[in-house]
């Protein structure tokens, strides 16, 4: 399998997750994948790796891992204070990394999930075309104390690259998320869809890879209507 890292703490919630897996919805497989593509994307473009290279996915609370050899890491979105033997490193950042080292992580600042980028990816069994972790899909649906994650060890010879990709949070700092109108979206009134469109909702706890539930009821005059992608 290669080089190792092992999960000193878990940490919330930690999933290794790909661009997910496609053509299965059908059969009620989920697609998976990271939630937040592009922090993902970016994470893996500045190691070199293959966008769809698996990563880490690290919920609001990070977990302790520690590397038993040598590798580059960079970690994009959510800004989990990470920290490489005790001293703070930057997102958006390749930082180099040699046996023995131990990555933490703090108090969260901004967003809700950091992605953590191995070079040459975190190696996880593929099922259905992806890596990603789900439960009832693969066999492990969440980091582990104790367990250990694989990747390649790197010699260190790899040529020096200059450049460099800049990681836009904007978007993670914006109360704005961009919809669609769906299938029923015409039936609602001019007033119930300004409202729908204009108020601010709350995500409630009831959500998946699937869907988000929100916690704020819309008033509607809609007859009943069964529930459709």
């Amino acid at each position: 399998m290669g080089a190792d890292a092992i999960v000193i703490q878990p940490g919330l919630y930690s999933t290794v997750q790909d661009t997910g897996r496609t053509g299965y919805l059908r059969y009620g497989v989920p697609i998976s994948g990271a939630m937040d593509a592009y922090a993902s994307k970016v994470a893996n473009l500045l190691l070199q790796n293959p966008v769809a290279a698996p990563v880490l996915e690290i919920t609001q609370l990070g977990p302790t891992i520690r590397f038993e050899a040598g590798t580059e890491i960079a970690i994009c979105g959510g800004l989990l204070s990470p920290s490489l033997n005790d001293i703070p490193i930057h997102n958006a950042v390749v930082h180099p990394v040699e046996k023995g080292d131990v990555l933490s992580f703090g108090k969260r600042i901004t967003g809700c999930r950091a992605y953590l980028a191995v070079k040459g990816g975190f190696k996880s069994e593929k099922i259905l075309g992806s890596c990603s972790w789900y439960e009832g899909i693969s066999p492990d649906f969440k980091l582990n104390r104790g367990q250990h994650l694989f990747f390649e060890p790197q010699e260190r010879e790899n040529p020096q690259v200059h450049a460099r990709i800049r990681f836009d949070s904007a978007y993670m700092e914006s109360g704005d998320v961009e919809v669609f109108a769906g299938p029923e979206f015409h039936l609602l009134s001019g007033a119930e869809q300004e409202d729908l469109l204009s108020r601010s909702f709350r995500i409630d706890k009831n959500n998946n890879r699937m869907a988000m539930q929100l916690q704020e009821k819309l008033s509607n005059s809609l007859d009943a209507i069964l529930t459709a992608p």
